[in-house]
C-alpha cells in the first residue's frame, strides 16, 4: 500500500485501486494488469473546482436529480437554497447529485494493503441545512483477486429517521478499440420512463436481460432492479468489467453519451427523485444502521 497526499492504493496480483481519502473521498484509479479502466480522471483538480463527478465518486445525500428545490422526507420539509456553495444544478436548474464529492469531508479510519475505511460525518450546520438528518457514513473499499468491493454503512446518529438515497457514479472505459465496439450487458430490470427533465414519469416497462453492442447508442436511463443481486457489464474482445449490486441497492442509472468514451453504471439506494416523490424511499431509525454493497470485478475475455 502506498500513501501520497491523501491517496491510498490497494493492490492484488492483478488489480491496483487508488482512492483519494483525505480531505475528500474519490476513487481515482482502477488498473487491471496495468491498464487504466476509470475515466474522467485526467484533470481531477478541475473537476473538483467545477463540482463535476469523475472516477468513482460518492453521490450523497441523493443520487441523480430532484424535480424541484424542496422536498418532504421522514416528515420534514426542506427548502433548498440553490445559491448555497454545497449545491450544484443540472442544465435545467434542478438539484443534481447532492453535495459534490469535492465538498464532502472524509476522514481516513483504517487501511491495509487490501482494504481502507473512510468516514463522513453529517453533523454541521451547513450540511444539515441541505439534509437535516444527522448521520455518519462509513465506507470500506477492499480488493480480492480482480475485484473491488465497496460497502457503505449509514448510521443514524441523531433523533430523526434518516432517508436513504445515496449512490455511486463510476466512469468506466476500455482501452484500444473505440466505444462503438464495446458491449453493454444489463440484467432483467424495470425501466423507469423519464420526462424531458430526466425525472421518472410514473410509467415503467419490463426489460429482458441483454448484452448488445454499444455502437452509437446514447444512454441516460433509470432502472429499478428486480433481483437483489443484479449485474451489469462493459466488455470488448479482451476484457470485461462487471458491476454487481450485491446488497442494499434497489436502482441503477446507466449513463453513456454517444459522443463520450465512457459508460457509467451507477448503483443507487433509491429511485431518481425519491426525496421528492417518496416512492420506495427507505429510512434508518435513530441508532440503527443501513448497509449497501456493490462490486466491480474485471476479467479477461478469451475465445
Amino acid at each position: 500500500m502506498s500513501v501520497d497526499t491523501g491517496n491510498v492504493t490497494l493492490r492484488t496480483e492483478t488489480l491496483d485501486v487508488a482512492f483519494r481519502v483525505s480531505p475528500h473521498l474519490l476513487g481515482v484509479s482502477l488498473r487491471h494488469r496495468g491498464v487504466e479502466l476509470l475515466r474522467e480522471t485526467d484533470n481531477i483538480e478541475r473537476s473538483a473546482r467545477l463540482g463535476h463527478p469523475c472516477g468513482i465518486p460518492l453521490l450523497h445525500p441523493w443520487a441523480n436529480r430532484l424535480e424541484r428545490p424542496d422536498y418532504v422526507a421522514a416528515g420534514t420539509h426542506v427548502q433548498l437554497d440553490m445559491r448555497a456553495p454545497l449545491l450544484r444544478s443540472d442544465d435545467a436548474g434542478l438539484p443534481l447529485h447532492g453535495v459534490p464529492w469535492s465538498l464532502l469531508r472524509a476522514v481516513p479510519e483504517a487501511h491495509t494493503d487490501r482494504a481502507c475505511t473512510m468516514r463522513i460525518d453529517w453533523d454541521n450546520d451547513e450540511l444539515l441545512r441541505l439534509f437535516p438528518f444527522k448521520h455518519a457514513l462509513h465506507i470500506r473499499a477492499s480488493v480480492h483477486g480482480s475485484a473491488l468491493t465497496i460497502t457503505t454503512e449509514m448510521r443514524a446518529t441523531g433523533t430523526d429517521h434518516v432517508p436513504v438515497s445515496f449512490g455511486f457514479h463510476p466512469y468506466f472505459g476500455l482501452p484500444g478499440r473505440s466505444r462503438a465496439a464495446w458491449r453493454l450487458g444489463m440484467p432483467t430490470r424495470v425501466q423507469l420512463l423519464l420526462d424531458d427533465r430526466g425525472i421518472p414519469s410514473g410509467a415503467s416497462c419490463l426489460r429482458a436481460a441483454s448484452n448488445n453492442s454499444l455502437g452509437i447508442k446514447s444512454f441516460d436511463d433509470a432502472f429499478a432492479l428486480i433481483d437483489s443481486y443484479a449485474e451489469f457489464s462493459i466488455s470488448d474482445h479482451t476484457r470485461r468489467i462487471r458491476v454487481q449490486c450485491v446488497d442494499g441497492y434497489t436502482h441503477a442509472q446507466v449513463y453513456a453519451p454517444a459522443d463520450q468514451a465512457f459508460v457509467c453504471v451507477e448503483p443507487m439506494t433509491a429511485a431518481v427523485n425519491a426525496l421528492c416523490s417518496g416512492r420506495g424511499l427507505r429510512t434508518v431509525a435513530p441508532g440503527e444502521r443501513f448497509r449497501a454493497t456493490f462490486q466491480i470485478a474485471v476479467e479477461d475475455v478469451t475465445g
